[in-house]
């Protein structure tokens, strides 16, 4: 029975230059592969280290990237190795197999959606609002389903993100900071769910993961194993839990190590 490999990418498995986080001497530093253009520019990386354990992952499990990223940013991604068969966008709101959305399961989001949260066009409303112009960059709504924010980080008030987390709490709905961006997302729509319909499809005897934002905290608890990088919302915080490990490597480092240790557990899974 495989063993199914769910993996957020954004500062987990793929860094922006940004967040490579390459502290060593110059000449000691990672060579890195590009897995991501974005406006004829170079925007993604992981280390040819890396590239080569995700490769070999592919042949020994049912890798699923697993993102926030919509559809179309998810798709401008190019990952070595064969090209997955299944993967979740919008922090679960589509499940793509071969490439395609699956509408029932596109379908049975929309209608807990519906049920269970307030809907999108108050949040969006309240951030229009509530969001200061002088330190927010870009506002977004991402396949009808959440919103976030593109903030200066330095400008941003200390407090804003907790008071916004806290109206949100009220409403049905969770807030995550990674970055430069703030997301609010319904508290449905998970990325745990999608990762249990795929168990489910392919017979999967057990499950890995790894995040290291808010919005991963559920996938690594449905996970029999799972591994959070020493930087991101996870970190900062000091979150964990009984079959997560928290690794002390930061930036694409942290990228190289999780792939190590999904490869050593698939293979072996007496190991974990």
């Amino acid at each position: 029975m495989p063993v199914l490999v769910a993996s957020d990418l954004d500062r987990t498995l793929i860094y922006s230059s940004a967040a490579l986080a390459l502290t060593m001497p110059d000449a000691r530093a990672p060579r890195l592969l590009c897995v991501e253009v974005h406006e004829a520019r170079p925007l993604s990386f992981m280390t040819e280290t890396a590239a080569g354990l995700l490769a070999d992952l592919g042949d020994a499990a049912v890798f699923v990237p697993t993102t926030t990223r919509t559809r179309k940013q998810y798709q401008r991604i190019n990952l070595p190795g064969p090209p997955p068969r299944y993967a979740i966008c919008a922090n679960g709101g589509h499940l793509l197999v071969d490439g395609v959305t699956d509408a029932d399961w596109h379908a049975r989001v929309l209608a807990r959606l519906a049920d269970e949260c307030a809907p999108l066009a108050e949040v969006r409303e309240h951030l229009l609002r509530c969001a200061d112009p002088v330190w927010v960059r870009k506002h977004r709504v991402a396949e009808d389903l959440f919103a976030y924010l593109v903030v200066e980080r330095e400008l941003l008030p200390e407090d804003w993100v907790k008071e916004l987390a806290v109206w949100a709490e009220d409403r049905g709905w969770t807030v995550s900071l990674q970055g430069r961006k703030i997301y609010a997302v319904p508290k449905p729509l998970t990325k745990c769910a999608a990762v249990r319909e795929l168990a489910r499809r392919t017979g999967a005897e057990s499950t890995l993961a790894a995040g290291d934002s808010l919005l991963d905290a559920d996938l690594l608890l449905a996970a029999d194993r799972g591994w959070r990088p020493g930087h991101g919302e996870l970190a900062d915080t000091g979150w964990t839990a009984p079959q997560v490990t928290a690794l002390p490597e930061r930036g694409v480092l942290a990228g190289e190590r999780i792939l190590r240790e999904f490869l050593r557990t698939a293979r072996c899974p007496e190991l974990g």
